[in-house]
């Protein structure tokens, strides 16, 4: 018998409709009081971890549902994560790059309360509990399952902010799906390197390109003291020529500058060599993270720096190039 653990961290999946229509956290998460109906050969235990809106959700929180995972991970045979939608990928992504466990984790959520009608939580819970309990979702890195699809941890976005089929892999699209009570899967992601941390590094930034931006919030960041910065650029990775006399100044200062693309698909490249195209901003020192979103990126860059990771080895991790 297959051996399942389920951790609630909240989110809207265990939320409720108040007596003004509002969605609040319950007091307590009716979702521990539910089993999924599955078949006798998969035995089910559940831990609330955390209560939380994904919105609370922390690198903190992160780390702390990561270590938990890790200390009871060789007691199951598979374990499924509920989140909140909105910072899902994140944390699921962060699992990715931090766990080392034998047995696949599967997270999930939902768009709608558990009260509201046609409730995709439960749904959505089963959908993850039978992939978690699948011997082909073995060795697939950290998967992420909602609306009876399979996503990898690394690839996966939320795409819309209310509909039930939200995540999407633009560049990939999903590894499989659950259809007629079948796990099936149509790909399998290259395992990636995973690093263990025992804290996460702070003072991280995320910005984003935009017509006319100038140089104040780098300038701002870099008198504040940054650990890293991570910008979304245009198109394969350009920035207005107005931000690099502080970006060179933050390099100079060894703090890391990551580049991804702002763009809903595709990666960063080195193509254009006029002032602020990539080519140029590479020649720089910026790091260019292929196939991550500016979040993703984000997460990437806080594992590195808190694994310890410095200088090529930094960069070699950040250019996201073993997938």
């Amino acid at each position: 018998m297959k051996k399942i653990l389920i951790l609630h961290t909240g989110g809207t999946i265990s939320m409720q409709t108040d007596q003004h229509g509002s969605i609040e956290t319950s007091a307590v998460n009716p979702l521990v009081r539910q089993t999924p109906q599955l078949t006798d050969q998969v035995s089910i235990m559940q831990e609330e971890v955390f209560n939380l809106p994904s919105p609370h959700m922390t690198p903190e929180t992160m780390l702390t549902l990561a270590q938990r995972i890790q200390a009871v991970a060789a007691n199951y045979d598979g374990i499924v994560v509920t989140h909140g939608t909105d910072t899902l990928e994140e944390t699921a992504y962060f699992l990715d790059l931090t766990l080392q466990v034998n047995c696949p984790v599967v997270v999930t959520g939902a768009m709608r309360s558990s009260d509201q009608t046609s409730a995709d939580g439960p749904a959505n819970i089963k959908a993850a509990t039978m992939v978690a309990a699948s011997d082909k979702s073995v060795n697939q890195g950290v998967l992420v399952v909602l609306n009876d699809q399979i996503f990898a941890a690394r690839f996966v976005t939320k795409t819309h902010t209310t509909n039930l089929a939200t995540f999407q892999a633009p560049l990939t699209g999903p590894l499989g799906a659950i259809a007629d009570e079948q796990v099936t899967f149509f790909a399998q992601v290259p395992q990636q390197t995973s690093v263990q941390i025992d804290h996460v590094t702070d003072k991280l930034y995320l910005f984003k390109a935009f017509a006319g931006m100038n140089a104040d919030l780098l300038n701002l960041v870099e008198q504040a003291g940054s650990n890293g910065i991570v910008i979304e650029g245009f198109g394969a990775g350009n920035l207005p020529p107005t931000l690099i006399p502080a970006i060179k100044r933050l390099i100079a200062k060894n703090v890391p500058v990551v580049l991804v693309s702002r763009t809903f698909n595709g990666s960063v490249a080195p193509i254009y060599a006029y002032e602020g195209g990539a080519k140029q901003l590479q020649e720089l020192g910026v790091i260019l993270s292929h196939n991550l979103t500016g979040q993703k990126a984000m997460i990437r860059l806080q594992v590195g720096l808190s694994a310890g990771l410095n200088g090529s080895r930094l960069t070699e991790y950040l250019k996201n190039e073993d997938n």
